[in-house]
């Protein structure tokens, strides 16, 4: 009996024990928040500041020595407060799409501006160049459109009714045609109508740093982007990139015909011209008028009286003439970045285009509009009809393979791997970025 009662009260002492244990210690060992110094293989932005801010606020209570019953009750408390923290910037966070418009386009320098000039009946045709842009180009791009009155309100109207998946890839003013020096009439006459205003450009767009200038028959087959790349390619004289007028001497216009000075041995073509607006605002530009050099726009009118009986191709003579004089200032690009008939009708002559494939097509002459050459047509029309957020290469490229096996006997169309080699290797990189990267589970 008397055994059976130590027994009973050896396993009470020890019951009591246990109690005092579990409710004493345990408490002043063991920290609450255990659980949020667990890692995760995945934490988002808040997540990782909340994690932070919790062991930043372990740290400060432990520092300060507060026992561990008012410890506790304070750490639930933060606990409760960082939790309901948590929850509201779950609720009131962007989706993570919507994010990167903003930081990605927030800089200036992230938006790239293109200007054209478009009178008359140009209106389709500039559409199909805007259109092209905004199909390969990466970055956001302004469009700067000069237009007369009866056509501002028409593309207005036009771009305003293209898809929201595309009006947000770009933003646009559309200004009216107007020269600063000189009579406007004449100037609007200069060689086709509105083309002289792209020489006042830097006199206009005061607030533009930087400027790509196409005219209306141009088509981007590659993303902008790598032609705007060429500014960072420019030494500390140069302000202006083009692309000769000719590759070959023996056929090219101005070193056959010319009655003017123009640049090197070929002159350039205007077509596709890339600017550093700041700097050609703050240059004095050397001439044969004045010994100590005019600034830009002081320059234009007294260039145009003296040589408006000698020149042909109106205000791209005057271009010509200008760098003739200043050559420091102009870099030049190789001729796939303004790839037009001449290189393909008189023989293949140009051996970027035919190693990398055509970036910029410029159909002068034209060729958009009639059957002279109809690899230049069969691209344009390509582009126009494409309907947007279709697939791509079903409805762009595929369409235009087939259209373009009916010009092989044709002088520009037996190389189409010069027309088509650079659009096939965009579109593939876009489709690897959409569907490659994109599909690619988060890495741990």
């Amino acid at each position: 009996m008397r055994v059976n009662c130590k027994i009973v009260v050896i396993a009470v002492c020890f019951g009591v024990f246990l109690l005092l244990y579990f409710f004493g210690g345990n408490a002043a060992d063991e920290p609450p928040l255990k659980e949020v110094e667990e890692d995760n293989s995945y934490q988002s932005s808040y997540e990782l500041g909340n994690k932070v801010a919790s062991k930043l606020i372990i740290k400060s209570h432990d520092e300060l020595h507060v026992p561990p019953k008012q410890q506790l009750k304070e750490r639930s408390k933060e606990r409760k407060v960082i939790n309901i923290g948590r929850n509201v910037n779950a609720k009131s966070r962007p989706r993570a799409d919507a994010r990167r418009p903003v930081s990605r386009h927030a800089r200036g320098e992230e938006i790239m501006h293109l200007a054209v000039v478009t009178c008359g009946n140009r209106l389709d045709e500039t559409l199909t160049m805007v259109k092209s842009a905004l199909l390969f180009s990466i970055k956001k791009i302004k469009f700067h459109i000069f237009a007369e009155d009866p056509l501002a309100s028409q593309f207005e109207k036009e771009l305003n009714q293209w898809p929201r998946t595309v009006s947000a890839k770009f933003q646009y003013s559309i200004y009216p045609i107007t020269f600063s020096v000189g009579n406007a009439e004449e100037w609007k006459k200069l060689f086709k109508p509105c083309a002289a205003q792209r020489l006042f450009l830097p006199v206009i767009l005061k607030e533009v740093d930087s400027l790509l200038y196409v005219d209306t028959d141009v088509l981007f087959l590659r993303p902008m982007d790598a032609i705007w790349a060429f500014l960072k390619a420019f030494n500390s004289t140069q302000l202006a990139a083009m692309a000769p007028e000719h590759e070959i001497p023996k056929i090219g216009w101005y070193s056959r015909f010319a009655r003017h000075p123009f640049y090197g041995v070929t002159g350039v073509n205007s077509g596709v011209m890339l600017m550093n607006l700041t700097r050609i605002r703050s240059t004095l530009f050397e001439n044969s008028m004045i010994p100590g050099g005019l600034s830009w726009e002081n320059l234009l009118h007294p260039l145009y009286q003296k040589y408006k009986n000698h020149i042909t191709w109106g205000d791209q003579d005057l271009l010509n003439i200008i760098f003739h004089y200043n050559p420091e200032c102009i870099y030049i690009f190789p001729c796939q970045w303004n790839y037009r008939p001449d290189h393909c009708m008189y023989g293949s002559n140009c051996k970027g285009a035919e190693d990398e494939g055509v970036s910029i097509l410029h159909g002068n002459r034209g060729v958009y509009h009639d059957d002279k050459q109809p690899a230049f047509k069969v691209v344009y029309d390509a582009i126009h009809d494409f309907p947007f957020e279709d697939n791509l290469f079903q409805s762009l490229f595929y369409p235009l393979q087939t259209k373009f096996l009916e010009t092989v006997n044709t002088l520009c169309g037996r190389l189409p791997q010069v027309f088509l080699k650079q659009v096939e290797k965009t579109m593939r990189t876009m489709y690897e970025k959409k569907v490659v990267h994109r599909g690619k589970p988060p890495q741990k």
